[in-house]
């Protein structure tokens, strides 16, 4: 099927090369000059695993194609639309001006019978309020939100644990519109729903609440641990067993229940605030008013890592060198977007600390935001006479093959503050350290 990709940032980019890497024929869409030319040399714009080989072979094959032209939209059959909804200036609610821009520049292009599939996570209402638009071009829209995880973005796009259409309905049920739109949808994801992959078609507002319900459950798992390991700091309790204890209920389970010092990203902490927004122009703010202290505490663990690092360091750090090891907001991704890691390095670097980053993938990301730190390719320089040593990203490099001998022959002092709990507390102080972790004794 030809397929159109409205917006090619972080989501655009892997859904297009993601479904060329199933055998469409895809073109990608965007106003960036400078983004569209290297999508077109195969040259992936950012960091994420298995992207760069799904890119170059979607551009080799002649199934994807790039390009700052709308009318190069004109003969797909699916647009899908994956614009950035950010945060508003002086606001909590979402800036639809992008999703608004994407529709409006692809009406004149659309055909008798197209569909428009919305992808961005928007307020709901959205797709009500854009239907109208599209119909008026004889196409239809549908909502058909993401769910993916960065560092794992090309698994979740060609393997989705479940995909959702929010669909034209009456009476409650989809209208033959709508099921022709889902069927059509359908045939676009078949390789996934062949695998047994769950295709839910609903209405609009349903659509667009799944996704803003599934990142508000997940941030209110990572803040209710968060909560707990205050608690613990005053009361000497371990919240790291505690999450292992709790996690072994089945109604609960032990993912997202890593205590440390909280999300970022450019999803979780927009999106929650953007949901609690909405809710208040509904006249149900109350209904999600905990969402405020979800993000509070999520804050709050940020202040409890710059602490926890000063009282390591007797009170100071001002003048002392501080090894940050991660700049990234997680993982396998060189995503600094409202990064916990970064901001902690930013907040130490504010005290008077000699603040010394490092990371595998967000160096050149970050140093373009905050330049007034100092960056290292190299972990063993990062580590190099540092005073203490702070972990506030889990890369495997830290967590897994980070010896404390090796890291103990080149810090001066030693003193490890491990702000994501992912380090061994046994093995650090065998080799001489002092531990804090974050909620730990």
């Amino acid at each position: 099927m030809r397929l159109s990709v409205v917006g090619c940032g972080y989501l655009g980019a892997v859904h297009a090369a993601a479904m060329a890497s199933i055998g469409h024929d895809v073109v990608g869409i965007d106003v960036d000059e400078r983004k569209i030319a290297a999508l077109s040399k195969g040259e992936a714009p950012f960091f994420e695993p298995g992207l760069q080989e799904i890119l170059t072979e979607g551009i080799a094959s002649g199934r994807l194609s790039f390009t700052t032209d709308m009318a190069a939209a004109q003969g797909a059959k699916v647009h899908f639309v994956g614009v950035g909804t950010p945060q508003q200036a002086g606001g909590y609610a979402a800036d639809l001006t992008y999703v608004d821009a994407a529709v409006d520049g692809l009406l004149p292009y659309l055909s008798e019978g197209d569909i428009v599939a919305g992808k961005s996570t928007v307020p709901v209402g959205t797709a009500a309020r854009l239907a109208p638009r599209v119909a008026g071009r004889g196409a239809t829209l549908v909502w058909n939100p993401e769910f993916l995880r960065e560092g794992w973005a090309v698994q979740d796009t060609i393997d989705p644990d479940r995909l959702v259409a929010g669909v034209p309905t009456e009476n409650g049920a989809p209208s033959a519109e709508g099921e022709r739109t889902a069927q059509v949808l359908r045939e676009v994801y078949h390789p996934s729903i062949d695998k047994g992959t769950p295709f839910i078609v609903t209405d609009y507002a349903t659509a667009e609440l799944v996704k803003v319900s599934a990142n508000a459950f997940l941030a209110t798992k990572i803040s209710f641990i968060n909560a707990i390991a205050e608690i613990a700091e005053v009361t000497g309790a371990d919240v790291t067993t505690l999450a292992d204890a709790i996690g072994h209920d089945a109604r609960i389970g032990r993912r997202f229940l890593g205590a440390g010092i909280g999300f970022g990203g450019g999803c979780l902490p927009k999106d929650i605030r953007a949901f609690s927004a909405r809710a208040e122009e509904l006249g149900r703010g109350e209904s999600v008013a905990f969402l405020r202290e979800i993000d509070a505490i999520n804050l709050r663990r940020r202040d409890r890592a710059v602490e926890l690092t000063t009282e390591a360091l007797g009170g100071s750090v001002f003048e002392k060198k501080v090894a940050v090891l991660g700049a990234a907001f997680k993982p396998h991704s060189d995503d600094i977007r409202d990064s916990p890691a970064l901001d902690v390095a930013v907040r130490l670097h504010g005290l008077g600390a000699r603040v010394t980053l490092t990371d595998p993938a967000a160096i050149e990301n970050a140093r373009r935001i905050h330049p007034q730190l100092t960056y290292e390719e190299d972990l063993d320089t990062t580590l190099r006479d540092a005073d203490a040593v702070i972990v506030v990203t889990e890369w495997d490099e830290y967590r897994r093959n980070l010896s404390p001998e090796h890291a103990a022959s080149l810090a001066r002092g030693r003193v490890v503050v491990d702000g994501r709990n992912c380090l061994d507390p046994a093995a650090w102080r065998a080799a001489g350290w002092t531990y804090f972790g974050m909620g730990r004794p």
